[in-house]
């Protein structure tokens, strides 16, 4: 998950960006920063009950991938905002086509905010 292209798997594209954001978490946490939440907590309290382990692990992973940056908007005890990069939104195609096939295809779906849905 490094993204010089040194410790690419293969040339496919599916596979490395898979590498980035195909896990469990990795959507779900771009999910809500999409739909606007910010901080560690807000993210925490998201329905799917996120451990806080994997939270911290996966936004420190979106860091060092520039998916996301980190301001700190509070200095004791510190505390982040955690705000997607142009690379990061530009995962929002995605997600909308994963809500629209899971809307179509599996019973008892729902999506976020009907904005994230319409957003470009």
């Amino acid at each position: 998950m490094n993204s010089d292209n040194q410790f690419l798997r293969s040339g496919c594209p599916i596979v490395n960006g898979l590498d980035i954001f195909g896990d469990k978490w990795t959507l779900v946490i771009i999910r809500d920063l999409v739909c606007g939440k910010k901080t560690y907590s807000e993210l925490a309290n998201s329905p799917e009950n996120i451990p806080t382990n994997r939270l911290a692990e996966r936004l420190k992973m979106l860091e060092a991938e520039n998916m996301l940056v980190r301001e700190q908007y509070q200095s004791k005890p510190k505390r982040y905002t955690y705000v997607l990069t142009k690379k990061g939104r530009d995962t929002l195609p995605i997600l909308q086509e994963v809500a629209k096939w899971g809307n179509n295809y599996v019973e008892g779906t729902w999506t976020p905010l009907k904005s994230f849905m319409e957003s470009t």
